[in-house]
């Protein structure tokens, strides 16, 4: 008779059995099948599976992509208004303008670690995320109305306060609806939209760059009036139509509910909707897993890498460009970008592979950097300009999708884990704003992102053998080794579910 494997179990030698999305197998070891299942068939809990993945899809994804555009739209704003004239209408000096990219990330990211250990719990996450959406709507409207540079770094500061929300928030909202063989795609959608809000931010800016002057407001005042009004906007709207977390969805059935609770956890045990570890206990615990430093040490590396996004048309533009025209020219590369993010993290859910792709992105990226420092050739330059955005960015998404499979519970230190990495991590996009100076070369800035990727490599690689020897510490069935691994933060009710790091 067939053995039955658990809920997104993976065999050794059969790395593409994640590619049946939303098929799952009932006859598994993991026996806490709610009573709403147990009198449907194999076939009928694979068919309702599948229309809820769907489901979700159709709510889930779209709202948290409008959303991540707009994020982006607001965050990089500045960037185009750089192009705009703004430096000149408040006196900046190239450095002051430095202190103003970087000021945001002062507000940002210390606020997310508290902000993700409260949307564990709050009974609705969704009105939590878009009521912080329509905030960080009105203060990046209110940025037209700055006067002196002293104003616009107290406006980015709260800004930055405001959209410590959404990101980290959206991550763990994502993981709390999808399986480890869905959440990849998932993850890479949320980067999509990321992509196109740095495409149409460009395309967009361009276009209101044709109103400077209307009604005597310089054309950078309207691109931030009229982008944080539609903020405000949207994330009312959507206030009205983002679920709740699966356990208490309104827009499912209770059979719908308990299936979609049931297959998370019976990938790594009980917790969705039932979890009630304090939040600082499981902050405790993801400070003390060294797993978890390693990942903040690569993500930190990986957004030294991403600090580009911060600088994008002001490199674009240094290839010789007008302002209007090096505006449009940021969409193309974010736009393959997009596509590229995608097909990684089709191939990671399909393979259940994250350690070559990040390799992979690291290696091209270090090509990448090397060129605009060796050559002014336009065409050379604008070529590595095109492939930056998903070679530099690209590991984000699979550091993320790491993080929320290897640190999955308990569900406080998973959310904890999620916000330390990417504000902790996030402290690069600080300094690494004063990096980008004496073009066209830009050498402290390639430089200084090329020996990040090195140095990324080498700590990933570092934190692919200690997965490993986790895992043979599992599979060696000692007790004394088993209990290594449960103290490094796995559950006893994992290692009864055969739970491995896999990925690596």
């Amino acid at each position: 008779m067939e053995s039955k494997k658990p809920l997104g179990s993976v065999h050794k030698d059969d790395d593409v059995v994640s590619s049946a999305e939303g098929q799952i197998d009932v006859t598994t070891a993991y026996q806490r099948l709610p009573e709403t299942l147990r009198d449907l068939s194999d076939q009928e809990i694979k068919d309702l599976n599948s229309k809820l993945v769907r489901k979700v899809d159709l709510i889930v994804l779209p709202t948290i992509g409008i959303l991540y555009i707009l994020n982006y739209v607001d965050r990089q704003n500045l960037a185009a208004a750089k192009l705009q004239g703004i430096m000149e209408d408040l006196n900046m000096t190239t450095e002051q303008f430095a202190t103003a990219v970087s000021i945001l990330f002062m507000g940002y990211l210390p606020f997310q670690i508290p902000s993700n250990l409260i949307i564990t719990k709050v009974s609705r996450p969704g009105m939590y995320i878009c009521l912080a959406v329509a905030i960080w709507g009105c203060i990046s409207a209110s940025t037209a109305a700055v006067k002196s540079y002293g104003q616009l770094l107290a406006v980015r500061a709260i800004l930055g306060a405001a959209e410590a929300v959404f990101f980290p928030g959206a991550i763990y909202y994502l993981s709390a609806w999808y399986t480890k063989m869905e959440l990849g795609k998932r993850i890479a959608g949320l980067y999509i939209a990321q992509q196109v809000g740095n495409a149409f931010g460009g395309l967009f800016a361009a276009a209101v760059m044709q109103l400077d002057g209307a009604r005597n407001i310089a054309g950078w005042q309207w691109l931030f009036i009229i982008e944080g009004s539609a903020t405000v906007g949207v994330g009312v709207i959507c206030a009205c139509v983002m679920p709740e977390f699966p356990h208490n969805s309104r827009i499912l059935s209770q059979t719908e509910r308990d299936l979609a609770v049931w297959r998370i956890e019976s990938e790594a045990g009980a917790a969705e909707g039932t979890d009630n570890e304090s939040a600082l206990r499981g902050f405790a615990q993801a400070l003390t897993d060294p797993k978890l430093l390693l990942l903040i040490f690569c993500n930190m590396l990986s957004q030294t890498q991403g600090s580009i996004a911060n600088y994008f048309p002001t490199l674009i533009a240094s290839l010789g460009f007008s302002d209007t025209i090096s505006l449009l020219l940021t969409a193309p590369p974010y736009i393959l970008a997009g596509m590229v993010y995608y097909a990684i993290m089709f191939y990671s859910d399909r393979k259940n592979k994250v350690y070559p792709l990040i390799l992979m992105c690291i290696a091209i990226s270090i090509v990448m950097y090397i060129i605009p420092m060796t050559t002014v050739n336009v065409g050379a330059r604008y070529f590595s300009m095109m492939i930056l955005p998903f070679a530099s960015v690209g590991p984000q998404l699979l550091l993320y999708k790491t993080i929320n499979l290897h640190l999955a519970r308990p569900v406080s230190k998973r959310a904890a884990a999620s916000a330390l990495v990417n504000a902790i991590g996030g402290t690069s996009n600080i300094w690494a704003s004063y990096l980008y100076y004496a073009g066209p070369h830009f050498y402290a800035a390639f430089g200084t992102l090329m020996g990040s990727a090195v140095l990324f490599a080498i700590t990933i690689t570092t934190y692919r053998w200690l997965v490993l020897r986790e895992n043979k510490r599992l599979d060696s069935g000692d007790r004394d080794e088993v209990s290594k691994v449960i103290k490094g933060g796995v559950t006893e009710e994992m290692v009864q579910l055969n739970w491995r790091y896999e990925m690596y």
